[in-house]
């Protein structure tokens, strides 16, 4: 079998940033899957799941009822490999474009208080696997350290 995409990049020279990820056209529509890489592959602590699941649900929750975006989102979730997410939207913008929107939603999660959306046995498969504290952390070092700071080292797939 053909090795995907996402697995031809280079981990080792990749650095925490946005990345367009691929484009898929579904009919006239464009998808674009973003890689919203929080640390750095293989250099770096991955992140534990009850940050991720937190920061998927605040992310998600922005994200789709974000006034500009929210009829443009498709998907926003954790990687497998606890680095970063994906963020899916229809249309075809670089990720210098998305960048406001991806430093909104980071913005939202590390000033966030109360509680956590969705977090209920109700709501949730996993509910009591949460971590408030340190899903702000993270967004505050991501904001700080890549995307207040973002250049064409950490908006473009290293060579």
């Amino acid at each position: 079998m053909q090795k995907i995409e996402s697995f031809t990049v280079n981990h080792l020279d990749l650095l925490p940033g946005v990345y367009v990820s691929r484009r898929d056209s579904i009919g006239t529509e464009t998808l674009t899957t973003y890689d919203l890489r929080m640390t750095a592959p293989n250099k770096e602590p991955v992140m534990n799941t009850a940050e991720i699941h937190t920061i998927e649900h605040l992310g998600a929750t922005f994200l789709r009822n974000h006034a500009q975006y929210k009829d443009r989102v498709i998907y926003f979730g954790p990687m497998g490999c606890r680095t970063g997410f994906y963020l899916i939207l229809a249309g075809a913008q670089t990720s210098s474009e998305i960048l406001e929107l991806v430093k909104e939603t980071f913005e939202y999660i590390r000033d966030f208080e109360g509680d956590v959306p969705g977090a209920s046995a109700r709501d949730c498969g996993n509910y009591l696997d949460m971590n408030l504290p340190m899903a702000k952390l993270l967004a505050y070092k991501y904001l700080t350290f890549s995307l207040y700071t973002a250049n064409e080292k950490n908006l473009n797939y290293p060579e």
